[in-house]
């Protein structure tokens, strides 16, 4: 038995590590500088901390001509947005031409990169079938698996998710089934590739909106002057209460595939209303956040032409170095609309690809020690930022005008008062 994973991301590489174990696998990717690095046992997105990538079954590959005949092919690419929020579709594509031009008789192609109901048998099946000149269904078979990864997370690993499979023909997903059995403990069958797909997309719709509703509530509260944090503590003592807690809602999966979920309802004349309702709410957040910080320097009478704020954060979530869909962004671009000085520190994003992307210069986090500011943002609850409050006094032009912006909520309101900070809690 062998395995091509397209990818070597997030999804792909724990699946070809896993897959590993038990089988022959190629792990492809276009990103040459990924592979020399995964060759040497450094993954750069630090997913595996110093156990050992490098194994006589792993190969890490960038050129398709390495590739030996495999019996699975397994695309792991990104399905992300483009400007006008709707699905961009190239990585899909150009994967699936990859692939056509490599599957055999026999050969098993496995989508996990999320998309919208109906886009492997729409667009990627067609790609195969033309690029091949192989029938679906007679000559290679097709299903999918849509990914489970959570970035950061030591407890939802691959190993102990359940794991979704599905295809349109029976025998294609027991096969598919006993693939995954053997590194994932549970495996639930679903009886085509259009559920498989529905059912990774509303995952993250349904944490969206639930998000929004929580987004929603904390600026009315902060509004009636109500800590919204202690208002959630509260009502989570209730059995079937739903915590979430407020913020920004960036990333490649929640912050993406309601776009996804919407384009095609709209292919079939229906307009969502809730979910893109949801998605508009937490869109404005990081422009709230950025008119609260001003909001905060006006009262402390600090000059905005002269006022400079540390912004600790950049990624989309606490304790990964993956910036993408970041919403961290937002709150930027509206500060810097004000021609404020402001400076960014996160010692997990990789300072070169960021100025690549974003033209943006990122410090790690022990460089504050080299600035004051007249306000400091924690927009991402990366674990360096888990000081005591008295450590953040240091950094402060005026002693008496300690503002503060705690998007996560690091430090309770009682400590901010014994410590007369200025101060705003989402």
């Amino acid at each position: 038995m062998t395995i091509c994973i397209f990818g070597a991301g997030y999804v792909g590489l724990p699946l070809a590590y896993a897959f590993s174990k038990f089988y022959r696998v190629y792990c492809f990717d276009i990103n040459k500088n990924r592979i020399s690095k995964l060759k040497k046992g450094i993954d750069l997105n630090n997913q595996f901390g110093k156990r050992k990538l490098v194994n006589k079954n792993l190969f890490f590959i960038d050129n398709l001509k390495d590739i030996k005949e495999c019996n699975y092919y397994i695309i792991t690419v990104p399905t992300p947005i483009k400007k006008n929020n709707t699905p961009d579709l190239s990585y899909l594509e150009s994967s699936s031409k990859t692939v056509s031009k490599i599957i055999k008789p026999g050969s098993v192609v496995i989508y996990e990169s999320t998309t919208y109901p109906g886009c492997t048998e729409e667009i990627c099946i067609p790609i195969l079938e033309k690029e091949s000149d192989l029938k679906y269904n007679k000559d290679f078979f097709v299903g999918y698996s849509p990914e489970r990864i959570n970035p950061g997370d030591k407890i939802h690993t691959l190993n102990n998710i359940v794991k979704v499979v599905g295809s349109n023909n029976r025998e294609t997903t027991e096969k598919i089934k006993r693939l995954y059995n053997k590194i994932c403990k549970k495996v639930h069958i679903v009886s085509s590739i259009k559920i498989a797909e529905t059912s990774k997309i509303i995952e993250n719709v349904q944490r969206d909106v639930n998000i929004a509703l929580i987004n929603e509530l904390s600026v009315l509260f902060h509004k009636l002057n109500i800590p919204t944090q202690k208002v959630l503590e509260a009502a989570s003592t209730k059995w079937n209460f739903h915590y979430y807690k407020p913020g920004l809602v960036g990333g490649h999966c929640i912050g993406v595939d309601p776009y996804y979920l919407s384009y095609k309802a709209q292919t079939v004349n229906y307009f969502p209303q809730l979910i893109l309702a949801g998605r508009r709410f937490n869109e404005s957040m990081g422009r709230y956040i950025a008119v609260q910080s001003l909001k905060l320097l006006t009262k402390k009478k600090i000059n905005l032409q002269k006022a400079r704020i540390a912004i600790l954060g950049f990624a989309f979530k606490e304790n990964i170095n993956d910036f993408r869909n970041t919403k961290v962004l937002d709150i930027i671009k509206e500060l810097e609309n004000w021609k404020l000085n402001i400076k960014i520190f996160d010692s997990f994003v990789p300072p070169e690809e960021v100025k690549n992307i974003h033209n943006l210069k990122i410090y790690k986090f022990k460089e504050i020690k080299k600035f004051k500011f007249d306000l400091i943002i924690i927009a991402v609850a990366h674990k360096e930022f888990k000081k005591k409050i008295t450590f953040y006094n240091n950094y402060f032009k005026n002693k008496r005008k300690k503002i503060m912006v705690d998007v996560k909520n690091l430090f309770e309101e009682e400590e901010y008062k014994k410590n007369k900070y200025a101060f705003f809690l989402l």
